[in-house]
């Protein structure tokens, strides 16, 4: 074993248990993880040594550009293959086709390992295609082996996102820590240095062990850069200046890069080789670690940085496909302006088409401060890409502002068509700030601008979204004929995209409108978009649809599918829309009784975003009306921002959950003259017929507060039972649905004593403070003895049980039935059913079997041991 491989043996064991396991069918991903320097590079090269004889390797690594290069560790990979990943990586297919090819690639050979180095430097392409890979792994039985930084990623960084993602796939951990004192020892054996003070002064890294190793003298260097400066200040001139050069060039140096850049000196870095600063590696030489390049490159001067950069940027530039991210990580180093212009836009455009938005906006960035080197014409086109980017960055004011610019410029340069289909981007820039009105304008003012050009295709485009805003509001009626007219237009224009996006539109006017076929124009928008290969146009579709699936009652429908779509918005780097898939992901948990799950999700969504534009009246209704529930205070200022904002966008959902969440918080808090004002104002929106399970509610509230109020023709149930005041009816339906707490309210409108009683103990398993202190009170007012709330065990319990609960879960993990357990409790079945489900809902599993081991890994600590 190498010497920096001290103390990895259990890793390199783990490593080749995968491909073992792989061989036999059952394929996993490997995430090796520690600090810069810490061996991941070292650990799998000796396991790509190890495993070479018995398995088919891909070994590649991602770059530290400015913005990496689209797909770039897959593009390395392909190099030797010419197998599903080349051909799908070619200049004429289209970038969809790699997430497919990816995994035809891993099963052409069994077992195939894909070694992946630095995935924290990875662009969102690849991200996207690694995430789709690894939930669906097991298949191809290959082994995925990535390294990553994981100490140096802020929690907003893309690779979190993707660590998320791998959740339920086949996962080893691996994380490398430093060496031990007696490690350090073993490789300081014979130089005469201290072990103890190497130890503490390196912290057992092994990177900065070795380098100081190496340094020449008695010092002890105190930081890499010292360390590695120290031993290439023993090297010869001519090989330092060309180690110079090198240093500036991320990760790797091309061959043909690097002869070009340094000419006869080449031969001059045999002598870093020799020295353990570079190594060769297949067809490119590079440092022995990105920190001893990064050390080199910091300790020149600023104006040497730039000069060695403009080399570089000279050397690519005579080549004939230079790399465009490349060029312009080392244009941006140099300050070469006339490179950055000339090569941002098709960097950008290039990103944005694999779908590495992150980057494409990395580029239009560096581009931004030369805006007006541009011609009128050109930058009109610059501005529109960067605002759409801005979108995809969920950054709305910004995508507005950038493509208000770029809509002022086509404007005067005479071009109606692109001003037209630039101002319906604008529209949707607007609609996702929030600012409808505006929005609802731009569509108007892009359809007017459009019309007479007879162009039908900039048309269909700007009257879908036209259409889109009025089908949201407060006229599906006179969306219809406006969207059913835009799908003719692209139809007759070829554009199948615009016509799934019409029928997405079109779906929800015909739903609000009381059309049954709308949720199936929905679903074939969805259909059609993907076969288009327009996803974000799909993503929008799974939105729309998780909403209608909610507002309709199918919410176990809606939870079969939902992590599905966010998993398809995620990995395609949707942001706003995967925003909206887990808001309706959550609202579905409240409605199931998973309430710690859903105000956990909810609480990471509303802080993860500033301003998350109009979804925030998505969002924050439904967390405020958690915390309202649960008697928080925190609830009434949030409710009164969702509201106000919801009242300015004008969207039917916005105002409706916000106006829903106001109205419930009022009636729990006994403040009803602000739940009948609230209601007064919402209740006008909803009295078309998509809007009935709303209204439906809407009704139930204010009939609580004893106003008058009664099914109406259509009104859904269980809400028209309870309305028809049928509590039991009600509570029943619920109870089929799913929804606990709605169950619960029922049984508590009853005058059944018993029936309450079984309301409180449902209110208390959900930790509904508000609700049940309201059940107490009446059951006092009837003289009825009146059951405990949640003891202080259980807030401290890890799942909130209460201690009734944690007897259920007991019983049920010595697998007894509801009906024994009632018999060992002397209790009925029906209150045993109860606690069953409120413990299931807390632990968020659906089966009894699984509740052991989902309290086991939650830190619940059960007096018996569960049976096996």
């Amino acid at each position: 074993m190498s010497p920096t491989l001290l103390e990895r043996e259990a890793m390199l064991d783990a490593l080749a248990g995968a491909v073992d396991a792989a061989a036999a069918g059952s394929g996993s991903i490997a995430l090796v993880t520690g600090e810069a320097g810490i061996g991941k590079t070292s650990l799998v090269r000796a396991f790509a040594a190890d495993v070479a004889g018995r398995a088919r390797l891909l070994l590649t690594a991602c770059d530290d550009l400015m913005a990496p290069r689209a797909l770039g560790p897959l593009r390395d990979a392909a190099l030797s293959s010419d197998g599903p990943l080349a051909a799908a990586l070619a200049d004429d297919q289209p970038v969809d086709g790699v997430f497919g090819a990816l995994l035809e690639e891993l099963g052409a050979v069994t077992p195939t390992v894909l070694v992946i180095e630095d995935v924290h430097w990875a662009d969102d392409a690849t991200l996207d295609v690694l995430g789709f890979v690894a939930r669906r792994i097991e298949t191809p039985a290959a082994v995925l082996v990535l390294t990553m930084r994981v100490d140096e990623l802020d929690p907003l960084h893309p690779v979190q996102r993707f660590l998320g993602a791998l959740v339920g796939s086949p996962l080893r951990r691996l994380a490398l820590g430093p060496l031990s004192r007696d490690a350090v020892g073993v490789l300081a054996a014979g130089t005469g240095a201290d072990a103890a003070a190497l130890h503490r002064v390196t912290g057992g890294n092994p990177f900065f062990v070795t380098e100081v190793l190496a340094a020449p003298g008695d010092a002890v260097p105190v930081s890499v850069m010292e360390a590695v400066l120290a031993r290439v200040g023993r090297l010869g001139p001519e090989c330092r200046e060309a180690l110079d050069q090198l240093s500036v060039v991320p990760t790797h140096v091309p061959f043909e890069l690097a002869a070009g850049l340094l000419g006869e000196r080449l031969e001059s870095l045999a002598e870093a080789e020799q020295a353990g600063v570079l190594e060769v590696r297949a067809g490119s030489v590079a440092f022995r670690h990105e920190l001893a390049r990064r050390a080199l490159e910091q300790g020149l001067p600023a104006i040497r940085r730039r000069q060695l950069n403009a080399a570089v940027v000279r050397a690519l530039l005579s080549r004939q496909r230079p790399e465009r991210a490349r060029l312009m990580h080392h244009a941006v180093e140099a300050h070469d302006v006339e490179t950055i212009v000339a090569t941002a836009p098709a960097a950008a455009r290039e990103a944005a088409q694999a779908g590495s938005h992150r980057q494409a906006l990395a580029h239009f960035e560096a581009l931004r401060p030369q805006f007006e080197r541009i011609g009128a014409r050109d930058r009109a086109r610059v501005l529109d890409e960067y605002g759409w980017e801005l979108y995809n960055a969920h950054r709305f004011r910004d995508a507005v502002d950038a493509g208000r610019a770029a809509a002022e410029l086509y404007e005067r340069e005479g071009d109606a068509v692109a001003h037209g289909e630039c101002l319906a981007r604008v529209s949707r820039h607007l609609f996702m700030a929030g600012d409808t009105d505006a929005a609802e304008q731009s569509a108007q003012q892009a359809v007017m601008t459009l019309a007479p050009t007879g162009e039908r295709s900039a048309l269909a485009h700007a009257s879908v979204h036209k259409g889109a805003i009025l089908a949201l509001t407060d006229a599906p009626g006179r969306a219809a004929p406006i969207l059913e007219s835009a799908h003719q237009l692209a139809l007759g224009a070829g554009r199948t995209d615009l016509a799934a996006l019409s029928l997405n539109y079109l779906g929800i006017a015909r739903v609000e409108l009381g059309e049954p076929d709308g949720v199936d124009l929905l679903r074939e928008s969805i259909d059609t978009s993907l076969a288009a290969g327009q996803h974000e146009y799909a993503a929008r579709g799974y939105c729309n649809l998780a909403e209608l699936l909610l507002r309709q009652g199918r919410i176990a429908e809606l939870d079969a599918s939902v992590g599905e779509w966010l998993r398809f918005a995620r990995e395609r780097g949707f942001w706003s829309h995967a925003y909206n898939l887990e808001v309706h992901r959550c609202i579905a948990m409240v409605r199931r009784g998973r309430w710690d799950g859903a105000l956990e999700g909810l609480r990471a969504l509303v802080e993860s975003k500033d301003d998350p534009g109009m979804l925030y009246a998505y969002s924050v209704p439904w967390l405020g009306r958690l915390l309202a529930r649960r008697g928080d205070p925190a609830a009434r200022a949030l409710l009164a921002g969702a509201w106000s904002r919801a009242a300015r966008q004008r969207l039917l959902i916005g105002v409706t959950y916000a106006g829903l969440a106001v109205v419930e918080w009022a009636v729990l808090a006994g403040r009803p003259a602000i739940a009948r004002r609230t209601a007064a104002d919402v209740a006008p929106r909803l009295e078309h017929p998509g809007a009935a399970p709303f209204r439906a509610e809407l009704l139930r509230y204010l009939a609580r507060l004893r106003e008058p109020a009664e099914p109406f023709p259509g009104c859904p149930e269980p809400w028209a039972a309870g309305l028809r005041g049928d509590w039991r009816a009600a509570a029943d339906g619920w109870k089929a649905v799913g929804d606990p707490y709605e169950q619960a309210l029922e049984l508590a409108e009853s005058e059944d004593p018993d029936a309450m009683l079984e309301a409180l103990g449902i209110l208390d398993g959900l930790g509904a403070q508000a609700a049940a202190t309201w059940v107490r009170r009446r059951l006092r007012e009837m003289g009825r003895r009146v059951p405990r709330g949640p003891q202080p065990a259980t807030m401290a319990n890890p799942a909130r049980l209460t201690e009734r609960q944690l007897t259920v879960l007991e019983l049920v993990s010595e697998g007894l039935t509801n009906a024994e357990i009632a018999d060992r409790l002397v209790v009925s079945v029906r209150t045993v059913d109860h606690h069953v489900a409120a413990v299931l809902g807390k632990l968020g599993v659906r089966s009894r079997r699984d509740a052991p081991a989902a309290a086991q890994a939650m830190g619940v600590e059960l007096s018996r041991s569960p049976v096996r």
